[in-house]
């Protein structure tokens, strides 16, 4: 086994209080508008015409899931990230 544990992806996701949370969500460009897709799915959720739109339906499944909402730029590179999980106060650093 490479790597160390098999699941390591469940503890990477744990949170304080021995809560989990949920799938990160993306928010990518598509062909004809924007997409939201769960962290390790193989297909979209949802379809939007704008990006905002887009955000705003990530950011619901986020807040529900206690996850993070990642905003993808036109480039397909990382532009802003916002999490709805329980964070440490204060933070770290």
């Amino acid at each position: 086994m490479q790597g160390g544990i098999k699941n390591s992806n469940f503890f990477n996701r744990r949170l304080l209080k021995g809560k989990t949370m949920g799938k990160n969500q993306h928010v990518v460009t598509r062909e004809n508008g924007w997409a939201v897709r769960g962290e390790g799915n193989q297909r979209d959720t949802s379809h939007h015409r704008t990006q905002a739109e887009a955000e705003q339906a990530a950011r619901g499944i986020a807040i529900n899931q206690q996850s993070e909402v990642l905003i993808h730029g036109e480039n397909g590179r990382i532009r802003e990230r916002n999490s709805y999980g329980n964070d440490p106060f204060p933070p770290k650093g």
